[in-house]
């Protein structure tokens, strides 16, 4: 009987791979804002400034000017940067280190994240300067696939169909791990398996757990919904 293959693994990168703290940003806009106001981006739900910069329909400058125009930030290019990169925390080594390691197993491996350029240039020049990694992130792992590049966002099914479709993986053999349940919610439409993450828990305490359970579904007992 020939071995049972083991699930490909999709990976979100804020908040599962990368620790991310959206508070931080609100702050810092709040903070260039003459009158204390903040922009609208949260987890759950953003403004359309904010996916056309992540499907690459704004270049950074445009992005900036719309900042400016829209939520009246007052802001040098460099302050608008840093404050709309506050959010972006640590990765931490031992999810490098799991991910090396589930690699090493035989599982495939890829990202599938709602980010953008401002975002992409700092994340990889963190990771070429603190791991070595020369092409960011994309180096821990088999594919990379970002909104900013595929024209695409989660949580609508068309990005997800793209990565399946450029990894050859089936919806039924994958395991998407994500912290954001709209997310979650199209994968499952979908047929994936999925591993939903909302703080504290990390990829250390639950991803192995899942991949035990594969392909039954499960979640941290705190995520259940």
């Amino acid at each position: 009987m020939p071995a049972q293959k083991l699930p490909n693994l999709l990976f979100d990168f804020g908040g599962v791979i990368i620790n991310i703290d959206y508070q931080r940003t609100l702050d810092a806009m709040r903070r260039l804002h003459p009158h204390g106001d903040t922009i609208a981006f949260t987890q759950a739900a953003q403004g359309e400034i904010f996916d056309l910069m992540e499907t690459g329909r704004l270049t950074p400058h445009e992005f900036r000017e719309g900042l400016r125009t829209h939520y009246n930030i007052q802001a040098t290019d460099e302050e608008l940067d840093a404050a709309w990169n506050a959010m972006l925390l640590d990765v931490p080594a031992e999810r490098l280190a799991l991910i090396a390691d589930l690699r090493a197993q035989g599982h495939e491996t890829a990202l599938l994240s709602n980010t953008n350029q401002i975002h992409i240039a700092t994340l990889n020049e963190g990771l070429r300067t603190q791991y070595g990694f020369e092409h960011g992130i994309a180096d821990a792992l088999d594919r990379v696939f970002y909104s900013q590049e595929v024209g695409l966002r989660k949580p609508g099914e068309e990005i997800f169909q793209h990565a399946l479709r450029e990894m050859n993986w089936k919806a039924e053999e994958t395991l998407f791990i994500e912290d954001s349940f709209q997310h979650i919610e199209t994968a499952r439409r979908l047929g994936l398996r999925t591993l939903f993450l909302p703080p504290p828990h990390t990829i250390i305490d639950a991803l192995p757990a899942a991949i035990r359970a594969f392909p039954r579904e499960y979640a941290p007992a705190s995520s259940l919904s």
